[in-house]
Order: C-alpha cells, then structure tokens, then sequence
C-alpha cells in the first residue's frame, strides 16, 4: 500500500507548463516571460549567453508560442536555434549534438489541439528537475528592468536550422541497419504530429510497403480520432492491411505504443520485457531496469525470473530516468510507452523505441504475435476520482483507514496504489491483483469509501 505525494509548483506540472493556448498561463506574454526566465536562470548557474534550442508540435497557436518565446530568450542575451515543428526527442537530440546549453518545446503532448504547453531541457537534453522548474518560477518575479537588459550586440539572435532535422532522421535510420526489413510490413500513426514530416522523410528510405497514417496536420487535428490516444485507429488498419506490426506516437512524439499482427496493444511493459532482455544479450542492460509504480506486477515476475532488478519509481518520466542514473540502470519507462535507452536518448523518444524494439525481437528471435499471450499481466482497475483538495484527502487519517481495510480485503493478493493527478484536480486509484474478481470488489469499495470521506 502506497500514497504517493508530489513535490507542488504553482505553474509546472508533470511535463512543463501547459493550458488552452492563449488563455491562463499559455498565452504569449507568458511564453515571453519564461523564455527570459529560463535564460535568468542559465545565467546564474553560470551561462551568460546561452544557446538554446526550441522545437514545437503541429498546433496552429505554436508559431504564436515559439515567436514569443524565442523573443524572451533573445531579449536576455540568448542565442536562439529554432527547429520549426520537430518532435521532443530531436530537440533533445539537436541540444546533444551541437552541445549547445538548453532546449525548449512547445507542445501539449498528448491533449487536443486548444491547449499548447512550454517544457525545458537541460545542456544533457534531460527534462529539468522539480526544483530547476521552481527556481524558473522564482525568475518569473523579476521585473527585467531596463538597465539590465542587454543591448545592442549582447540581445541574442534567432536562427532556423533546417539541416538538424536530416542528422536525426539519419541517426534514426542507423538504428535499422542490416536487419532484414522486407521481410515486415509496418503501418505508422504519428496522431497528425510532430513526427509526421520526418516519418514521411524516413519511408523514402524504408521498405516501399511501408505505410504512414495521421500525418496531415492542419493545426487543428493533432491526437484527434488517431495516434495514442486512439488506439483502434491503428488496430483497424493493421488488421485490414495484413501488417506485422504498428506504431502510434503522440503529438511530440516521445512515446510510443505498438499493436501486433492481430492489432491487439503491447504497451510500455512489454517494450520494456522484451528491451531489457536484448540488452542484456548485449551486455548493455546496466543494473536492471527502471518502472514506475503503475508498471504491471507481471513485468517484475517476468524479469525477476529472468535475474533482473526492477526499480520502482513515481509515475513520470522524468522519475525514471533520476532512477536510472541513481541505480545505474540504463533502460526504464511507463506503460504509456515513454522508454527511456541511455546508451541513444537522454528523454523518451518513440521513434527510437519503436526501431530498437524491432530490433530487438528480430534479433532475440521473438514470435511478436504471442508476446502478449505469455506476459500474463495481472488485471489491474484504475479509477479516477474527482478531489477539489488533493492534499487535504492524502493527508486524511481517515483515508489511512480506509486503505488499510481495503489492503486486508486484498489479504496481501495484491497491490493498491494511489496518486493525485498532475494536471487535474484527481486522486487515481489503482487496484491491482490475478484475481480480477477481488481487483473490482476491491476497486468498487476504496472509491465508494473516498467519495463518502469527500462528502
């Protein structure tokens, strides 16, 4: 039994800054302010005149977003690499390669088109910690007077950089090399996103019957009816193109999830049973590997038979991949397909999982299609609750109680796991055990139990 409680900031939430675009803390004066915060912020770590690289999704309100915020980093003295629309995962890449001091990306991810969000990376192309975020947040206060600002030839300037976009779609294809790809026929969803243009660019290269879908982005389509967040998209044309596999993105790109011949969802669990054994043929697993806690509990039996660790941590990746460098590990990930190589990413790049996971399984010989008949995963039930004051419930004896009733109902079968949501007002609640029976009882009494203690 765990209550996981999350470190509060006033504007960042589990993945940057991030509202309806134009409206609340996205607008452009917003993404104005950040811009100057961020480089604030670079600036008394001791990088005056950084280099910062900004990428965004396909969203109609992100050339609003990336003008404004490219003018706050210029108006600090930064010196500013714009990539157009490019995946978080390029910009990551672009940060690494050209060693340059920081990124931005203005994407919302996984939610509709109306909503836009600003998330920073660090000179290694890792997401920034918790307290990095907060210490932007405190440069938001400073009002920039005039005498400080530079002028002349210390403001910063702002250049396109078209030819990145080619060295990481090159570096994607290296990813494939010598595996016998005609012998496969895969089907691409990148959810109308910021991986459509570089998809198209990568089957010029890639086996002709190869097929792209979701990739016409108009601004206003990104995730709607296709990509992650709509799974069966996918499934339907798998099915009925008669293909081996399928991959479907989210709108930035750094995750991933996959169906199989049959269109049935293998997700982050198993990309991460089936990565982590490949890299241990080669030597290159590290410690084990890294989940957060809402990884299935079949992923743990799985590698433990195998002789793997598993290291638990908070759901978010940016979590995982602070496990990873303090265990040692060097592949970790959620169930929602963000997976994290550290000897080819240092941020979830769905891309690059979903090459390496072919890989993977062409060359430890798996039979793809009867992967997700021997995980076996344990039924799991996750409810969502709506809490006005999160912390007040968390912090509630009352709620201790409750758990620990439902914890002797489970008769230690199982596990119960409860978190506030990162960018609702949510306590999920997740019930996991083999008896699926006992999971729903179980579920149905914590919820009914936390709405009476709410009421």
């Amino acid at each position: 039994m765990e209550i996981q409680e999350k470190k509060i900031r006033c504007l960042f939430g589990t993945d940057g800054v991030r509202d309806v675009a134009n409206r609340g803390v996205m607008t452009p004066e917003m993404a104005l302010r950040l811009g100057r915060a961020y480089v604030l912020f670079l600036t008394e770590k001791g990088i005056p005149r950084p280099h910062i690289v900004v990428g965004r999704d396909t969203r109609r309100s992100g050339q609003m977003l990336e003008a404004a915020l490219s003018s706050g980093l210029a108006s600090a003295g930064a010196e500013v690499i714009t990539l157009g629309v490019a995946p978080t995962p390029e910009v990551s890449y672009a940060v690494r390669k050209h060693e340059v001091q920081g990124g931005v990306v203005i994407s919302a991810s996984h939610n509709p088109a109306e909503y836009n969000g600003i998330k920073f990376l660090d000179r290694n192309g890792r997401k920034l910690s918790d307290d990095d975020e907060a210490c932007i947040e405190d440069y938001l206060g400073d009002n920039f007077l005039d005498d400080w600002r530079p002028t002349g030839a210390s403001i910063g300037k702002i250049i396109a950089r078209e030819d990145i976009h080619s060295s990481y779609a090159a570096w994607l294809l290296s990813l494939l090399e010598d595996l016998p790809l005609s012998r496969f026929k895969c089907i691409f969803d990148t959810a109308h996103g910021a991986a459509s243009d570089i998809m198209k660019y990568l089957l010029t290269f890639l086996p002709q019957h190869w097929e792209l879908y979701g990739a016409d982005p108009d601004g206003l389509n990104i995730n709607d009816g296709v990509g992650v967040m709509d799974m069966e998209y996918l499934s339907s044309r798998v099915i009925r193109k008669q293909a081996h596999l399928g991959f479907a993105y989210d709108g930035d790109a750094d995750r991933v999830q996959i169906v199989d011949s049959k269109g049935r969802h293998i997700d982050g669990d198993i990309m991460l049973w089936v990565l982590s054994r490949w890299l241990r043929s080669k030597e290159s697993l590290g410690s084990g590997v890294s989940a957060t806690v809402m990884s299935n509990l079949a992923l743990e039996e799985h590698l433990n038979k195998e002789g793997i660790k598993v290291f638990r941590c908070p759901v978010g990746d940016r979590y995982v991949l602070q496990t990873m460098i303090s265990e040692g590990s060097r592949i970790g990930g959620e169930q929602s397909g963000h997976v994290i190589l550290s000897d080819y990413t240092t941020t979830g790049d769905g891309l690059c999982t979903g090459f390496l996971f072919l890989r993977a399984c062409i060359e430890l010989g798996e039979n793809i299609d009867t992967l997700i008949d021997r995980f076996d995963r344990y039924p799991q039930s996750l409810r969502n609750v709506f809490v006005s004051d999160t912390k007040t419930l968390l912090d509630s004896p009352n709620l201790k109680n409750v758990l620990e009733q439902a914890s002797r109902t489970l008769d230690g079968k199982g596990r119960i796991f409860i978190r506030p949501s990162g960018t609702e007002p949510l306590i999920r609640v997740l019930v996991e055990a083999k008896d699926r029976e006992l999971v729903n009882l179980v579920a149905e009494e914590l919820v009914g139990c936390i709405n009476s203690l709410i009421s």
